[in-house]
């Protein structure tokens, strides 16, 4: 009789042990341009955004969230899990011998999935002075890391088409033939909606990226826009179409959401939604707390302050989180919860935030770090560098000048060192010390 009570606490033990080593589906998905305050769970009025909303409500909304002022500097920080003044070449390129979330996915034994926006091999036109030593120097995306993809702007710019209606897409590296009438995030979405069909029953966990293209200008209708029903009228550029290509975002959101759970895979599934930096400079939003113009390309608040939300049904509890996360962390969280954390010895530079997905512990980093310089490339003249840290409250750049940034988002106020208070001078200190020590500079 004992021998059969210990053999029945042994096969528990190792059903327990087998259920938590169990790895997690996990599906990241970022938006295109979109601050904090065009999310309706964030705050914001002007757009319609129920779906991420349930989404927060279901599970975690992270208060300071944070990415680069422009979508390469951010992509290329997530996709390697390195800061830009350590990976940067160019505006629209990566380092093709870059090792990406998915080649870190597909090493912990993913099947890995890419659907969206690619544009990381060839950006600069022709004609764009020294466009001939960057022109198809970055990474294809057949060599970045997903088993499956359906991406617009894989090839040079003058061959990337429409994002939009009649869109130009390659799909596991063949062009989509006959996309006439129909819209890219459309074609995204149910990409990645047959792919989790695919995975149902499967024994190996599958990850999901979807860089999407929505809201991006060019600010044009969408399916539920009333101008749709013209064909002519599909590729209309007017900034009043922010709201309804939002708007899609959260429907495109929705439906994967709803795949998901449809499947089965709520309980088995972390699912993670993220901006890739700020709204479009031309469009104000309204929120609670008054109008926000949109900071994308400018190192400010509204430039760089994004959502993030987590859920994973009956794992992750709702609720807020108040911790520090940028797009450089998110390799070491994904890994985590695959189970395959990287060691100790690793030399990226992101932090997980895993556990604090799981209530263990807060996420330790305290600062959020930017190397901001998206030259060369086309129309980036315009933009300058911008270096600096800050922690929930203060933000130090690298010429020295601090600012409150939780108090002053839009840095009228430099905050001079002798009107320094025993917490400011403290906060300079330290930010100041870590600064160097991340630039080397000690």
């Amino acid at each position: 009789m004992k021998k059969l009570v210990r053999l029945c606490l042994l096969v528990l033990l190792f059903s327990c042990l087998s259920l938590q080593a169990k790895q997690p589906n996990i599906i990241l998905i970022m938006a295109d341009d979109i601050g904090v305050e065009g999310i309706g769970s964030y705050g914001g009025l002007s757009y319609k955004t129920p779906q991420i909303d349930k989404l927060a409500n279901q599970g975690m909304r992270f208060t300071h969230a944070y990415a680069q002022p422009l979508c390469t500097n951010t992509r290329i920080q997530l996709m390697t899990g390195l800061y830009n003044h350590r990976n940067w070449v160019a505006f629209g390129i990566m380092d093709p011998e870059a090792k990406t979330i998915g080649h870190y996915m597909q090493d912990a034994g993913y099947t890995t999935c890419m659907s969206g926006k690619w544009q990381l091999h060839s950006y600069d036109p022709p004609d764009y002075p020294g466009a001939e030593l960057r022109r198809g120097r970055g990474m294809k995306v057949e060599d970045s890391g997903f088993d499956e993809h359906c991406m617009w702007h894989t090839l040079h710019t003058e061959d990337k088409g429409s994002r939009y209606a009649n869109p130009e897409i390659f799909e596991n590296g063949r062009r989509v033939p006959e996309t006439e009438g129909k819209y890219g995030p459309d074609l995204f979405t149910d990409f990645i909606n047959g792919f989790l069909e695919k995975q149902k029953g499967s024994k190996k966990p599958f990850f999901v990226y979807y860089p999407m293209a929505l809201p991006h200008w060019p600010m044009v209708p969408t399916p539920d826009s009333e101008e749709w029903k013209e064909p002519s009228r599909r590729l209309e550029e007017d900034t009043r179409y922010f709201k309804d290509m939002v708007e899609y975002m959260d429907k495109c959101v929705g439906r994967i959401v709803k795949k998901v759970d449809s499947l089965g895979m709520g309980e088995d599934t972390l699912i993670l939604f993220y901006s890739d930096n700020g709204t479009h400079l031309k469009i104000t939003s309204k929120t609670v707390a008054g109008p926000v113009a949109g900071g994308k390309g400018r190192p400010t608040d509204a430039g760089t302050h994004v959502p993030l939300i987590a859920r994973w049904t009956g794992t992750i509890k709702q609720g807020l989180n108040e911790d520090i996360v940028d797009s450089a962390d998110f390799i070491p969280t994904v890994m985590e919860a695959a189970g395959k954390p990287l060691p100790k010895s690793h030399k990226l530079d992101g932090v997980s935030f895993f556990k604090a997905l799981t209530g263990k512990n807060p996420n330790p980093k305290q600062y959020f770090y930017c190397f901001y310089d998206p030259r060369p490339g086309w129309d980036k003249d315009q933009f300058s560098r911008h270096v600096f840290i800050r922690d929930k409250q203060f933000k130090l750049y690298e010429d020295g000048r601090l600012y409150d940034a939780e108090g002053d988002k839009l840095e009228k106020n430099i905050l001079l060192a002798y009107s320094d208070d025993k917490a400011r001078r403290s906060a300079r200190r330290k930010l100041t010390r870590l600064l160097k020590e991340i630039t080397g500079d000690k």
